[in-house]
């Protein structure tokens, strides 16, 4: 069988679950013209976060990326003007659910000589005027490396410091744009050196043609840098034009590479088929909370 020939296997077929909470939660978004990472990116856990958990991942600084990643499917293109109001719009959506953890990303802004942290910034503080009680994680591009972008960020203080290195330095070139697999991690190292109190998180997608040894390699060049969050997921991919999936992981593999992240250090990792950057964000938060 072709590589083009996978099929999903069983552990990835998913439950949807549309009920009230589910469709008033679109139907809010698309009110207060909201994106979030959960439609964008076509994450598989919509369902279980938006009609179970009460949880979603809100992407700010519009809805069309700068980069053309070659796993993503979020529109690439030139972005709109910067839309100021739509840091109060997200803290009054955050309110209106009754959130406890918030995760805010965005897309890439290669056109903003910030990267988008001020508005990064202004959305941070506007959901702790109106959400003091909320923790707030979030996860931006890697503001063109830059030490100033980085620091205004980081200067609002969030629970949660998250940067996604995606996948295995040898495969980053061909799978990300403009990033680079040194440039996150001297990102994520930056972040600590900063705040040392606020923890850091990143994420890979496995499926993409990686070894084991370079999922494990990514771990140490991760701890190496001081990140104590870590989740690993199953790579989908969103259309044809994407990349192709080169395996599918097992449960029983992911099982297996969680317990090597934390026999390494991490103090949380979240591992499964369907697991994304923000699953199950809520718990990571108070898990980092633990071990602190």
């Amino acid at each position: 069988m072709s590589i083009s020939d996978l099929r999903k296997p069983e552990w990835l077929k998913i439950k949807l679950n549309t009920n009230e909470q589910y469709t008033g939660l679109k139907k809010m978004m698309r009110e207060k013209k909201l994106h979030t990472v959960c439609e964008e990116a076509r994450c598989p856990n919509i369902h279980e976060c938006w009609a179970v958990r009460k949880t979603a991942t809100f992407m700010i600084l519009g809805s069309v990326c700068t980069r053309a990643c070659r796993f993503c499917a979020v529109q690439t293109g030139l972005p709109s003007e910067l839309d100021w109001e739509e840091p109060e719009r997200v803290a009054e959506s955050v309110e209106q659910m009754g959130l406890k953890h918030v995760v805010i990303t965005a897309v890439a802004r290669d056109d903003l000589k910030d990267g988008g942290a001020k508005v990064f910034a202004e959305t941070v503080k506007a959901v702790r005027r109106r959400n003091p009680f909320c923790t707030i994680e979030v996860l931006p591009s890697d503001l063109h490396g830059e030490y100033d972008n980085l620091k205004i960020l980081m200067d609002t203080r969030p629970d949660i410091l998250n940067h996604n290195i995606e996948t295995v330095k040898r495969l980053s070139p061909q799978v990300r744009a403009r990033a680079t697999y040194e440039r996150s991690l001297e990102f994520l190292r930056r972040a600590k050196v900063m705040n040392a109190t606020i923890p850091t998180k990143s994420s890979i997608m496995i499926g993409l043609g990686e070894t084991k040894e370079e999922i494990m390699e990514t771990m140490d060049d991760l701890r190496a840098n001081n990140v104590e969050i870590m989740t690993i997921g199953q790579y989908l991919q969103p259309t044809k034009r994407h990349l192709k999936v080169q395996k599918y992981w097992s449960p029983e593999e992911f099982e297996e590479l969680k317990n090597i992240a934390l026999s390494k250090g991490f103090s949380h990792c979240e591992a499964g088929p369907l697991v994304r950057s923000s699953y199950h964000a809520d718990e990571q938060v108070r898990a980092a909370k633990a071990n602190a």
